[in-house]
């Protein structure tokens, strides 16, 4: 479940409170894809799921503009757990992070890393560099989605 936001002082926007909060799609649909530019970054996001998940990727974190309060963010951040990820099923674009990820932005409407490498020089990775407020230095939320079980990323048999 996400939980409400909550009001950092010195942040532009309320954010998560601090955490990993696990949460499905359709939450993060219901709760952050609100107006059309959020709900094509939205689409995107699903996309490039889907493209992780059939690389093998078992778990996404969802953070950025994206999940505060922010009325129309210009895109969303997402990091990726590489464990068990093959990397000749992943999509190249998702390791393209020349002229500022543009590939991605194009593709995905959002940035996407891999987890588990350094995000800024001090070498803090990823996933603990989401959980960091960029204008305080405060602790906040980032979202958790669990590729594997998730319903809008398993295929539906039909009979």
């Amino acid at each position: 479940m996400i939980p409400n936001h909550i009001d950092l002082p010195g942040s532009p926007w309320p954010v998560l409170p601090p955490g990993i909060h696990l949460a499905t799609l359709a939450e993060v649909e219901m709760r952050f894809a609100s107006n059309p530019k959020r709900r094509v970054q939205f689409s995107g996001f699903v996309a490039a799921l889907s493209s992780l998940r059939g690389a093998g990727c078992r778990r996404a974190f969802l953070d950025g503009s994206f999940v505060t309060a922010k009325p129309r963010p210009g895109d969303y951040d997402a990091c990726w757990d590489p464990t068990g990820v093959d990397p000749s099923f992943l999509d190249p674009v998702l390791l393209t992070f020349e002229n500022n990820r543009a590939a991605q932005k194009a593709k995905y409407h959002g940035e996407l890393f891999p987890s588990t490498i350094p995000a800024d020089r001090a070498g803090t990775i990823f996933v603990e560099f989401f959980q960091v407020d960029r204008f305080t230095g405060a602790p906040k939320g980032i979202v958790a989605i669990n590729l594997l079980a998730d319903p809008m990323l398993n295929p539906t048999v039909t009979s």
